[in-house]
Formats: C-alpha cells, sequence, structure tokens
C-alpha cells in the first residue's frame, strides 16, 4: 500500500489554489501507481473508495458555500469534487459495479456545478440545417478581453459529453479560453450529413457570438471523434488549431481492404511503418496528436505523420502519455494529458510559451 500521505485528505478550502493543488496530487498519485498492485481488484475498490470520499469531501463544501451564498468556493469545490470523481473512474473497469454509480455521481454532480457555475456555463442546442440539433455546453473561461478563443471539443460513444463536463472544465481554470463541448453522438435526428458538415454548424454559431475571437477557435476530438475534428479542420478554414488523428485513421479505414489481402496489417501489429497510412492532404493549421485512446493512434503512425508534416515544412506535434498496462486495460494520468492538451492549444492560440514537437509524459 502507499504511504497515506499520498492521499488528497486534509482540509477542502474550495478557494484560491484549492483546485491545483488536488489536480497536482491526483497526478502524482498516477504517477507513482505500483504496477503489480493495480491488477489487484482489493487495491482498486481502496483506492476508488479513498476518491470517492474525496470526492463527497468537497461535495459537502459546496452544499455549505451554496447555503453562504458564496458561488465561487462553491463552484469550485464542485471542479474539486469532478475531478476526484473523475480519478475514481479512471481506476474501475467496465466490469466493476461501481462504474455505473460513478457514471451517476458524475451527472448528478455536473447538475450542481452547473447551478453554481451561473453564466459561466450555459446549455446550447445549435439547430443543423433545420434537420437536428446538437447539444453541448459552452463553458467561459477566464476571458481577458471583449473576445476569447474557443475549443470546440467533440466527444463520442466511449467519451461521453458529461465525461468530458466533468473533466476539461477544472483544467481550463484561470486560462484565456473559453470551450464548446459538443456530445456529438446524441443529436436529435439521424444524421443526414457528414459530421464535419454538421460540425460547421459550431463554427456558425461561435461566429456569432460576441465573446468570441472568431480568428481563433480550435477544434479537438476524443476517440472516435478524433477524425471528425481532422476532417472539419481541413475542410474549413476557420479552424486555427486542431488536436486530431491528422487523417490517419480514414486513410486506414479507405485501405483496410487492400491491407487485409496484402497482410500490411501485420507489419502494422509488428511496429514497422509501411508508408501507406499517410494522409493525401494535409493540414493547413497546427496540429496535434495524442497518442493512444484519445485519437486511437499508435506511437509509430503518428512519429511517421510528424515526420511527413516536417518535410512540407507543415507544423505537427505529437504528444505520447504515459500509460500504465495491467490485466485489466491501463490506466491514464489524464490530469497531466489534459494540461498538455491546453498548454498546446495557449501556445497556439495565445501568447503561450512554444513547446518542443514530440513530447513524452
Amino acid at each position: 500500500m502507499m504511504d497515506g500521505g499520498h492521499w488528497p485528505h486534509g482540509s477542502c478550502d474550495g478557494a484560491g489554489g484549492s483546485l491545483v493543488r488536488l489536480r497536482r496530487r491526483a497526478s502524482e498519485f498516477f504517477d507513482s501507481l505500483p504496477v503489480a498492485e493495480l491488477a489487484s481488484e482489493a487495491h482498486r475498490r481502496l483506492w476508488i473508495s479513498d476518491w470517492l470520499r474525496v470526492a463527497e469531501d468537497y461535495r459537502t463544501l459546496a452544499e455549505f458555500a451554496r447555503a453562504d451564498r458564496s458561488g465561487r468556493i462553491a463552484h469550485e469545490a464542485w471542479m474539486c469534487a469532478q475531478t476526484a470523481i473523475q480519478v475514481a473512474r479512471s481506476l474501475s473497469c467496465q466490469e466493476d459495479i461501481a462504474d455505473a454509480d460513478l457514471a451517476d455521481k458524475l451527472a448528478t454532480g455536473l447538475k450542481s456545478f452547473e447551478d453554481d457555475a451561473g453564466l459561466a456555463i450555459d446549455r446550447v442546442e445549435i439547430d443543423c440545417f433545420g434537420q437536428e440539433v446538437l447539444a453541448g455546453f459552452f463553458v467561459q473561461g477566464g476571458r481577458r478581453g471583449p473576445r476569447a478563443p474557443v475549443v470546440i471539443c467533440i466527444s463520442d460513444e466511449h467519451i461521453t459529453g458529461s465525461s468530458m463536463m466533468g473533466r476539461l472544465p477544472p483544467a481550463l481554470l484561470r486560462r484565456n479560453m473559453s470551450l464548446l463541448l459538443i456530445d456529438a453522438c446524441n443529436s436529435t435526428h439521424r444524421r443526414s450529413f457528414k459530421p464535419e458538415h454538421v460540425l460547421q454548424c459550431c463554427l456558425d454559431y461561435l461566429e456569432a457570438r460576441p465573446d468570441i475571437d472568431q480568428q481563433r477557435i480550435a477544434i479537438y476530438g476524443e476517440g472516435a471523434a478524433a477524425p471528425h475534428a481532422s476532417r472539419l479542420a481541413l475542410t474549413d478554414g476557420r479552424i486555427a488549431a486542431a488536436v486530431c488523428d491528422g487523417g490517419l485513421l480514414t486513410q486506414f479505414m479507405r485501405r483496410a481492404p487492400f491491407r487485409w489481402m496484402t497482410g500490411l496489417e501485420q507489419s502494422d501489429q509488428d511496429g514497422n511503418s509501411t508508408g501507406s497510412m499517410l494522409p493525401s492532404r494535409r493540414l493547413s493549421c497546427p496540429l496535434l496528436v495524442v497518442v493512444g485512446s484519445r485519437s486511437m493512434v499508435r506511437e509509430h503512425e503518428a512519429l511517421e505523420l510528424r515526420t511527413f508534416y516536417r518535410q512540407a515544412g507543415a507544423d505537427c506535434s505529437i504528444v505520447v502519455p504515459n500509460c500504465i498496462p495491467h490485466p485489466l486495460g491501463e490506466v491514464e494520468n489524464f490530469i497531466a494529458v489534459d494540461d498538455f492538451i491546453f498548454e498546446w492549444l495557449d501556445s497556439k492560440l495565445g501568447a503561450g510559451r512554444q513547446l518542443d514537437l514530440v513530447t513524452y509524459l
């Protein structure tokens, strides 16, 4: 077992740097996870219980702060509670009964988080050609000046909009950036248009908002939504930066029959480059490819893409998260990954420092 001092117990003051401290503790927790114990159901359940206890502490603080009309403290305490639940959920497996309970806790906490955020969080419904509606959230960041850059974040069926809402706003703290989170798989009608055409409606919506800098709009797609982000960045010049798959998965799907017939899929599994996965077109805006489950792109594919862009004199960055494997799957330090992604977006949309083109977390 880990030393008890590692756990984020103690005073939950909910103000000032408390969210920053909690995120730092959570990141340190992931970095020091013992792989041997991670495979043990008993250890995982103990860790999940501990982080849920932390979430409950912050939830209680948020309720007290709300009763005292301390909206700022309640708002930050809810973000702390959501972060702790996300840590617990990242430790659970689909086979765990607790996983469904954690999803319910996230949804319940999100509703209270919205209530205390006031105008900082707004539920939106974006009309798409009069035929369907995209539901989502607009999250106001720490705006400096009349207009702020914004990031369109797209979820998929495995990474839900509620999960992203519980995870991303805490990483946005004090950044000059807003978010538009779209639950792309839950439109109200059956889709009649390509995903990138539907997502163009999000750009139209943002252009109509007076608090958005139209020259600094980015797109971020997770999981199966990463190719949608790539295609939107390819087809719409209003995108200033993209966190996506760089077009790799689209190429893979198009060439899958050929690769199956020629046996090239075996060389990919062995980690050897075939040169056939490179996209036929490149994005004109800066792009970041996150290796692993967030884009389903493997490291050798991302590095090959990076070489392709470098030879063309284009802007392509790669980040390789440190995922901890165990018999039931793998655990990612989502705190470190989210912080890096927003730092990269800051460097492209704001005045953030320039980062390495290939980063290992």
